[in-house]
């Protein structure tokens, strides 16, 4: 094999190994793209999950105090001489 064709098959070889390279390169870099949306969407989750329990707190806190304030009308009613409520 004589230089020039030498030459040519290294350069080949070369060319080729640089588009692996790059392929390869090219994916990892949108795997990471990808993973950096899904944390991304994994954290809005979490807030918006972290906002409904705040909420269902805030509702279930409200439900116990009108449940409060009923028995306490319920209690003045039967003292001012109504019927209990069944």
């Amino acid at each position: 094999m004589d230089a020039t064709t030498l030459g040519a098959v290294l350069a080949c070889v070369g060319v080729l190994s640089g588009s692996v390279v790059a392929y390869i390169g090219k994916r990892g870099e949108t795997r990471n793209s990808l993973t950096d949306q899904l944390q991304e969407e994994l954290a809005a989750k979490r807030t918006e999950l972290a906002a409904a329990k705040e909420s269902l707190a805030q509702r279930d806190q409200q439900h116990h105090d009108d449940l409060l304030r009923i028995t306490q009308l319920e209690i003045e009613n039967i003292r001012l001489g109504g019927n209990p409520i069944p």
